[in-house]
């Protein structure tokens, strides 16, 4: 006989009591709003027996700490969760209670999985919008786990998803990048930006990744890329240096076919002058550039981007915007293939996440300020 009631890994479902950050208004820029608006707060004790049938309760173990997560803190991205809030993501942990309903094979007490973030968190819509990863613990649908891949730890697996999906994306529903192509990566040693170089080395091509410091770029290197290209300024000074002859040599005077760009501003510029006639120009973000929004969450985008059509029309560019979870909300249609194409590169061990930071959970804000601040390579993650 099935029983009816929440399955809990202790007998009488109590749980400790546990911590959450909370983002109680919009700043005016993501760092105001770590500096005013958010804080770590308790958390009680979930309670098992109040989950729904289709309700998975997990004991977070590591979260992510992305670039959106901070531009969400003061409503200047493309999707805004609702003040109060809980950020985080994408996260990972063990179940430690599910609904009568929730199927085994999906999800047991005692599991290790990570969560889907366009269904759970506050990337999500809905009720499970709240649903965020810094903090001890998530409710979230079953639908919204999947189980850490074997011999994956709780960082990688919540530094997964999101990055690879904007890779696969970009790089092959928008960018159509085949064998033998050369694609330039800017933004290399960011989280999308690792991810895209393994990406495009799986399909074939030959990777130049663009970066500001030869310390990250060579984790780049370890993980793929075939040239690395250092745009900084050599006496120190803001800005882009020229790249563009470097870029030409390197692929025989002609320029590459891909671009990716995460970077935005002058990155965008430079790279433009280094492309093959009739490149795809692939827009993924823009770091340097990152108040094109108001802030406080008013919209618009008084400081947008700016591309020079004189040389889109002489190049015969393609420049395709490339928003990897917009599309899925427009065509939920085409999402299975790649997330299935992800995980199956996962278990044949041809794609691994880069870690370089983690951080206890009561030191949040020293790991927003890592991501922030440009110090990490590829993913950084907290600690409940």
């Amino acid at each position: 006989m099935t029983s009816s009631a929440p399955r809990s890994a202790s007998d009488d479902g109590a749980l400790p009591a546990g911590k959450r950050v909370v983002v109680a208004a919009f700043g005016e820029t993501p760092l105001d709003a770590l500096e005013h608006h958010v804080s770590l707060a308790d958390m009680p004790a979930p309670d098992a027996a109040a989950l729904a049938p289709d309700e998975v309760l997990l004991s977070i173990k590591s979260c992510g700490v992305a670039w959106v997560d901070l531009l969400m803190m003061s409503g200047q991205y493309q999707h805004m969760a609702s003040p109060p809030y809980c950020p985080g993501m994408e996260y990972s942990g063990v179940v430690v209670a599910t609904g009568a309903a929730v199927d085994a094979a999906r999800a047991a007490v005692g599991d290790a999985v990570f969560s889907d973030f366009i269904l759970a968190g506050p990337r999500a819509g809905g009720r499970y919008q709240s649903s965020g990863g810094f903090a001890s613990y998530a409710v979230l649908p079953a639908a919204a786990v999947r189980r850490v891949p074997a011999g994956f730890s709780f960082d990688e697996a919540c530094n997964l998803l999101g990055n690879y999906e904007t890779a696969w994306h970009c790089l092959i529903a928008r960018g159509r990048l085949q064998a033998g192509e050369t694609v330039l990566i800017t933004g290399a040693s960011g989280a999308s930006g690792m991810a895209a170089v393994q990406v495009a080395k799986l399909l074939g091509a030959t990777v130049i990744a663009t970066g500001r410091s030869d310390a990250k770029l060579a984790v780049v290197r370890a993980h793929g890329a075939d040239h690395v290209i250092n745009t900084a300024n050599a006496d120190g000074t803001p800005g882009v240096r020229r790249f563009r002859d470097e870029v030409k040599a390197l692929t025989g005077g002609r320029g590459v076919d891909v671009v990716f760009d995460a970077v935005g501003g002058d990155t965008s510029l430079e790279c433009l002058r280094c492309v093959a006639f009739g490149a795809r120009f692939l827009i993924v973000g823009w770091t340097s550039t990152p108040f094109v929004a108001r802030g406080r969450g008013q919209r618009g985008a008084p400081n947008a981007n700016q591309l020079p059509t004189n040389l889109i029309q002489m190049k015969g560019l393609s420049v395709l915007g490339s928003p990897a979870v917009i599309s899925v909300a427009e065509n939920p249609a085409i999402r299975p293939p790649r997330v299935a194409q992800i995980m199956q590169w996962v278990a044949e061990g041809r794609i691994r996440p880069h870690i370089s930071h983690a951080f206890p959970l009561v030191e949040f804000k020293r790991a927003m300020l890592a991501r922030w601040n440009g110090e990490v390579i590829g993913g950084c993650v907290l600690h409940p």
